[in-house]
Parts: C-alpha cells; structure tokens; sequence
C-alpha cells in the first residue's frame, strides 16, 4: 500500500470505490474486475465478497461499503460537472430544472432578468417534477425550482440546499359561465358532484378535495395547462389552480377558495460548495418574481369579479 501510515489508495481502488455497485457482480466475469476487488479488500482490510457456488455474496462489511458507494459516486459526479463548468466560465450554460406550473409562472421572467447583466448567458430548461434534488445534487442541473405540500412535514432534501420562495396559495379555477362563477368565493364542499381535472390522482388537489368530505370525481388527469384550460373553459370540468398561474388561466373564473384550502411552499434547490456563477444572481432574480407574484395575486383577489 505505500506511505507512512499505509494509507495511500491505488488509483484502481479509487475507480473501484466509485463504481463499486456495478463492478462487485462483474468479478466473476473478467480479471480486471477481480483484480480491483482484491486491491479494495487489501486497502480497507476485510474480505468484501465471497464466491460461492451459486455466485458471488457480499460479506457484512461488504454490505457496509456499498451503502457508502453510491454516495461517494454521486459526489465524485458532482465535483467533476463542477469542474467542467469552471473550465468554461460564465459561457457555460446554465441548467435549470422545474415543475410545469414554475416555467410558466417564475422562470421565463428570472431569465429575462438575469440576461439583463449577462447577455451571453445560454439557458437550458427541464420540466420535471420527481428526481429534481438529485439532478441537482449529480450536478446534472445547476438550480431547480420545486414544491412541496405546506401540510406535510417541510422536505430537506440530502445533500442540496433549499431557499424558500413562497408560500402559495390556491383558487377554484372554472367555466366563466359555471353556476358558481357568479359568488365571491366558493366552498370545496360546493363541487363535490362536479367533474374535475388534476395533474395526479393522489396529488394536492385530490387530498383538499378529500378533506372538504369527497371524493373528486376525475375525468382527466394532466399536467397540460393549454388542455386544462381547454376542459375548464368549455365546462367540462373544474380545478383547484396555484396563483402562479392566474395570468395564464385569466381567461376561467378564478375565486378564492371560502374556508380551509390547501398551499403549497415553493422553493429553489441548488447544490452544495462551489456553484454555477449565475445561480446567485438566478436565485436573487427568482426570489423578487416570487414577491411580485405575490403582490399581484393580492391585488387581483381584491379586484372586482367578472
């Protein structure tokens, strides 16, 4: 092994440890592989794999280095996409990864506002709305902006830092000719026997709906706003629609919800250490949209009803 202290790591122990998951089951099948196998066995100094006739088993201590495996490779990731975009600087592409309702609500205009100072800056954008703290913490992406239910117990993802956004909350979203358009606000308990839309079965909605007592009965499940507009403005069905999307859907009759009704925290998730050069000023940019989203959702629920 080398060194004063014996403490030197060959650089096949080194690949062995970040990839230690896929390569124990390739022992069997290649030298090279089994070779890496006893060099990490020699360096930690316990047996890690037994071969058996019926193939190979991973030792108690064995056991114990895979958990750790899968962490240190997702760092090792990390750390070298940090380095790739260090070597590139501020011509590097920023990556951005979001739930539907944020990229039409909040991350067009932090973009607009972050090419203000940095007009060279190329933005690449994903939807998406499950995985997002690993992109993240994999260096796939560099910010990601995602949600949580407010009732729920607040999510710290591992190895991400989270930046809260906003608190935000809901609004019956329905035809401007539904029988209830006319009210000022209106009850969850009031649509029980309506028709309704949601982006999933047993998502946010569905769970208000079953703590006002009912089951919504769903005729579609999207995340599509351009359809959801479709079915809600032809009466097709109704919804519970995020304040972020008051602009979008201003064509439906949007009314507060009257009584308890569910909200959501909206937060940024950005990796830990060294970061992208623009994601300070991303985040800066995305919490005054937040804010002024805010102030216009108060100023539209005092409006007049039309």
């Amino acid at each position: 092994m080398g060194g004063e202290h014996g403490s030197r790591v060959s650089p096949g122990a080194h690949s062995f440890k970040f990839r230690f998951r896929r390569s124990y089951s390739l022992a069997l099948y290649g030298s090279a592989a089994s070779n890496q196998v006893a060099a990490l066995e020699r360096e930690v100094g316990v047996p890690l794999i037994e071969r058996r006739p019926g193939g190979l088993e991973l030792t108690p201590e064995g056991a114990i280095l895979l958990g750790h495996a899968d962490a240190i490779a997702e760092r090792f990731e990390l750390a070298r996409s940090q380095l790739a975009t260090a070597a590139h600087g501020y011509r590097s592409r920023l990556r951005l990864g979001a739930f539907p309702t944020a990229l039409a609500g909040l991350i067009p205009a932090a973009i607009d506002r972050v090419r203000l100072d940095h007009p060279s800056i190329k933005v690449i954008v994903d939807e998406g709305t499950e995985g997002l703290a690993a992109r993240v913490r994999s260096g796939e992406l560099h910010l990601a902006v995602a949600f949580q239910d407010s009732a729920l117990p607040r999510e710290e993802p591992a190895g991400v830092e989270r930046s809260d956004l906003l608190r935000e909350h809901f609004v019956v979203a329905m035809a401007r000719h539904h029988r209830l358009a006319s009210r000022a606000s209106v009850a969850l308990a009031d649509l029980r026997d309506e028709d309704w839309t949601a982006a999933r079965s047993d998502g946010l909605i569905v769970h208000a709906c079953r703590a006002a007592g009912f089951e919504p009965n769903l005729v579609s499940i999207t995340h599509d706003q351009l359809a959801i507009r479709a079915l809600i403005g032809r009466g097709l069905a109704v919804t519970l629609a995020p304040r972020l999307l008051a602009e979008p859907f201003g064509d439906l009759a949007l009314r507060p919800i009257s009584g308890p009704g569910p909200t959501r925290d909206v937060y940024a998730l950005v990796p830990p250490g060294d970061r992208h050069p623009l994601v300070a000023p991303t985040l800066d940019a995305l919490r005054d949209i937040a804010a002024g989203l805010i102030s216009v959702a108060r100023d539209a629920a005092r409006a007049p009803r039309s």
